[in-house]
């Protein structure tokens, strides 16, 4: 049973990948009455309630979307997910505490020695092709007002570079940074990017369309996150259409099956990687495969280590990175209470005592990513509450209704759900400065917090800050005072001295040396 699950998603995604012009033929009567008796036996009998109207390819299509779905699997994680086990008398008030000194380090204020050592670290790593990236790319612009995967969103820069492109050009400057330290050719950082259904093909054209933005493409692999059955509040498998069940993805805790299911983590063996950065597509500033978290991580030989930015205030809307009953975690703002949240750091009162706020970015060793067969099937899912277009279950004319309120779920796994499953020495954190490295895309344009004027703002700031601390004076009128620096004349504000003495007039996009 503890692979099943990865042949479910497996199997989902490829039953929905059904090609223009492919015609399925319908099951036989004997496969038919076999599966049908399955659901059935399960109380998911109405999966085939429509299944004598359907067109022969219908059938074949329905058919073969049900078939590698087990029901009562299905009835099982749902009845957790709705039901979850009571937590045991010791549990209902769990021990949170700080993480030990020990497993963690702070950017902000690290010596100088150490940051130089891992990032010299790092970089020898990248140069050494051991190094790979995993992005996280499955959600649409929805509320950006775009059709498009969040990773294509012009943010508004002078340039008018994307999220792909940055994080691209970052992988492109780093190669180059390692390959001329090192006398290294042929340094190679993969690019592993984890997709949704309707997100993978528009990816992959949009890298195409723009020749993988210099990246080999060969380096580059897009693969698919699985997906699960949409589930009425009453625990039945609802159906979009009369032959077709409604799914959805599987939540960014999906990363694990699909890691294995596509063939990834048989593919970093393959190229001999040994320590991946995985993170989402919405950080602007995120720095890809940053040599130092890559050589902090390698130096303290853990499986799981996360970067954090120190939360702005006790009543900020985040989760925190804690050490949660002896074992690393992850609890969200709603689970603790105001005193917890307001207490102040033992060692120094101006610092909240929880103050490492989640921000969704991982270092994972490939050993790690191996043994994923031997935990993911304990990952637990947790229920969203949905409006899902979907046929009614009690339904007379078979018509699909777009509820104006949720009349169901989506089952979900997060990512940070398999930290629990470490011991603390196998575990670290590494904070680093919010304004160096953090600045999410969620909220539509003209929102004012975490939308496309705050990154473009936010990208802008920090390339000011790169040519002042390399000497150069920044000038401007009313108006915008940031400069955009390209990843492919600086990765984190390095090699900007031919700069010094120079006034720039803001905006201005520094994109060519010299």
């Amino acid at each position: 049973m503890a692979s099943f699950v990865n042949n479910v998603l497996s199997a989902l995604n490829l039953g929905s990948k059904k090609h223009e012009g492919d015609i399925l033929e319908p099951p036989s009567d004997t496969d038919l009455k076999e599966l049908r008796e399955k659901y059935e036996k399960a109380g998911q009998g109405q999966v085939f309630s429509y299944y004598d109207e359907l067109k022969p390819e219908e059938k074949g299509a329905l058919y073969q979307q049900l078939y590698p779905i087990d029901p009562e699997h299905i009835n099982e994680i749902t009845k957790r997910a709705l039901h979850p086990p009571k937590p045991e008398s010791e549990e209902q008030s769990p021990k949170l505490e700080q993480l030990p000194e020990t497993a963690t380090t702070s950017t902000i204020d690290s010596q100088q020695g150490n940051l130089s050592k891992w990032y010299d670290a790092g970089l020898k790593l990248i140069s050494e092709n051991k190094v790979s990236v995993v992005l996280m790319a499955g959600g649409q612009g929805t509320r950006l007002g775009s059709t498009a995967p969040k990773g294509c969103y012009d943010i508004g820069l002078p340039s008018k570079k994307s999220l792909f492109q940055l994080q691209a050009q970052r992988i492109l400057k780093l190669q180059h940074l390692a390959s001329k330290k090192h006398d290294k050719e042929d340094v190679v950082v993969p690019w592993y990017i984890m997709t949704s259904g309707p997100t993978r093909q528009p990816t992959h054209d949009f890298f195409e369309t723009h020749k993988y933005f210099g990246l080999d493409r060969n380096n580059v692999i897009i693969f698919e996150q699985g997906v699960l059955p949409c589930i009425s509040m009453d625990g039945k498998i609802l159906l979009e259409s009369k032959g077709r069940v409604a799914v959805a993805p599987d939540g960014n805790g999906g990363l694990y099956q699909a890691l294995i299911e596509s063939g990834v983590v048989q593919d970093m063996e393959k190229r001999g990687v040994k320590h991946i950065h995985m993170f989402g597509v919405d950080n602007c500033l995120v720095r890809v495969a940053d040599p130092t978290f890559m050589g902090f991580s390698a130096e303290k030989d853990v499986d799981i280590a996360t970067k954090v930015v120190r939360k702005r205030n006790a009543k900020e809307s985040v989760g925190l990175i804690v050490q949660k009953n002896g074992k690393p975690d992850v609890v969200e703002y709603s689970e603790i209470d105001a005193e917890t949240a307001e207490a102040k750091d033992p060692k120094d009162s101006s610092l909240l005592k929880f103050r490492a706020a989640n921000i969704v970015n991982h270092y994972y060793s490939f050993r790690f990513l191996q043994s994923i067969p031997e935990w993911a099937h304990k990952l637990p899912h947790h229920v969203a509450k949905k409006k899902i277009p979907a046929i009614p279950i009690d339904s007379r004319d078979g018509q699909q209704v777009k509820p104006d309120k949720p009349n169901g779920i989506k089952l979900e796994q997060f990512v940070f759900d398999c930290f629990p499953f470490l011991t603390m020495d196998k575990f670290a954190c590494m904070e680093v400065k919010r304004e160096d490295e953090f600045s999410a895309l969620k909220n539509a344009p003209g929102t004012g917090e975490d939308d496309p004027g705050t990154s473009k703002k936010d990208i802008m700031q920090l390339g000011r800050g790169f040519l002042e601390a390399a000497g150069a004076t920044v000038v401007s009128d009313e108006g915008e005072t940031g400069v955009e620096v390209s990843p492919l004349i600086s990765y984190a504000g390095e090699g900007l001295e031919f700069l010094h003495g120079r006034e720039i007039k803001a905006p201005a996009v520094i994109e060519k040396d010299g």
